[in-house]
């Protein structure tokens, strides 16, 4: 079994930042590859950012320049570095194993003023 456990969401002013986490066990965490999704209200889930095992990374355009995607091997866990947040960017965001069906439960992140 692969199991995900998400942190770091919370309430931001818009020019904020949030780092998410979402640590991984179950598996072996170095040949996953990973990924953030976000879910806004009445919208589809869309995929913000990704990186493989081999580090290399993708980003929505909407997110570009703004957000991070990292990983820890050493403590299985990816990241997300969320900086210059918008109110758009409000969403509960998901950690997912890319290709797979395991996701975390999810953790808010609201961006008001």
């Amino acid at each position: 079994q692969v199991q995900l456990v998400e942190s770091g969401g919370g309430l931001v002013q818009p020019g904020g930042s949030l780092r998410l986490s979402c640590a991984v066990s179950g598996s072996i965490f170095s040949s996953l590859s990973m990924g953030w999704y976000r879910q806004a209200p009445g919208k589809q889930r869309e995929l913000v950012a990704d990186i493989t095992r081999g580090g290399i990374t993708y980003y929505a355009d909407s997110v570009k320049g703004r957000f991070t995607i990292s990983r820890d091997n050493a403590k299985n866990t990816v990241y997300l570095q969320m900086n210059s947040l918008e109110p758009e960017d409000t969403a509960v965001y998901y950690c997912t194993v890319l290709r797979t069906s395991y996701w975390g439960q999810g953790t808010q992140v609201t961006v008001s003023s």
